[in-house]
């Protein structure tokens, strides 16, 4: 640098030449050039840029992958309170169970609000995903429905029943019916058991392992059906109504949000979890779907 040539980093003093017209002392006019001193602090400037560019930075965007129905609804009503918070959501619909896990391992999306915990653990168990739980969301009571009979005593000697066809959803519902003693398990099945697992099955009632997504469309082959509330309510049954046998809503199966494990410490995981559990989320959810879907938080 010469000898001489400022420092940015310095006070500087720009000048500002203005040729504006000039009287000479005997009347005659000429462009005397007219010299304006304006102070101009550059730290200041520098300040006020660098506050602006970290308000940009807080506020950050994320993608969310749920599936259609409640799930969705609620992080709708989520979205406002998480906004007034610098996190915007994004809400990405999936329509199985699967495809949502495999995205957030891949890094698709940044968080998911699907599943519960007994489903999570199954999936990285098999699949080896690094994804886990930051927040338990609601419960989703599991029923089992029938157009044919209205209660599920009335379903005959070798009648059909379907069941979800992963672990997880179809252990529910085979604990459901051995609680109501129209099966036996075997000891120590956990939260899992198969149609494998069944030692006692009077009415040799025949069960179909079908996909959770395309229960509501057995219902017109089958004598009963095991739907998820979600996909009951897409398909216009009520949760609360509708089933001939429904689950305890008290058990192991509240839903939950789950990000990947090296995500769970950033400062977003924490704005997402306190705006879902909020009193107004709570509201909500109570109104919106008046007992079919429960807060567990």
């Amino acid at each position: 640098m010469e000898k001489g040539w400022p420092r940015a980093a310095d006070n500087m003093d720009f000048h500002f030449i203005d040729f504006a017209p000039q009287k000479r002392e005997y009347g005659s006019v000429a462009a005397r050039p007219k010299e304006t001193k304006m102070p101009f602090r550059l730290p200041l400037i520098l300040s006020a840029v660098l506050a602006a560019w970290s308000a940009a930075a807080a506020a950050e965007t994320i993608k969310i992958g749920v599936t259609p129905g409640p799930h969705a609804q609620i992080l709708e009503a989520v979205k406002p309170i998480a906004a007034k918070q610098g996190l915007d959501i994004q809400l990405l619909e999936f329509s199985d169970y699967v495809v949502p896990n495999a995205a957030l391992d891949a890094g698709e999306i940044q968080a998911n609000s699907f599943q519960n915990q007994p489903y999570l653990d199954n999936q990285k168990a098999d699949r080896g995903y690094k994804i886990e739980s930051v927040g338990l969301t609601v419960n989703f009571p599991i029923g089992v429905y029938s157009k044919k009979h209205k209660a599920f005593g009335d379903i005959p000697a070798g009648g059909k029943v379907s069941i979800p066809n992963d672990p997880t959803n179809g252990g529910r519902v085979l604990l459901l019916l051995r609680d109501k003693g129209v099966i036996k398990l075997k000891d120590g099945t956990g939260f899992k058991p198969t149609v494998l697992d069944i030692t006692d099955n009077p009415k040799k009632l025949k069960f179909i392992e079908v996909d959770a997504a395309q229960a509501p469309r057995a219902l017109d082959d089958v004598d009963a059906a095991a739907i998820n509330t979600n996909y009951a309510t897409q398909a216009g049954l009520d949760p609360v109504k509708d089933p001939i046998l429904r689950e305890d809503p008290k058990g192991p199966y509240v839903n939950l949000i789950a990000v990947r494990s090296a995500d769970k410490d950033k400062p977003w995981v924490k704005i997402l979890v306190d705006s879902y559990h909020t009193p107004e989320v709570k509201e909500f959810v109570l109104t919106k779907f008046k007992g079919a879907v429960l807060p567990s938080w």
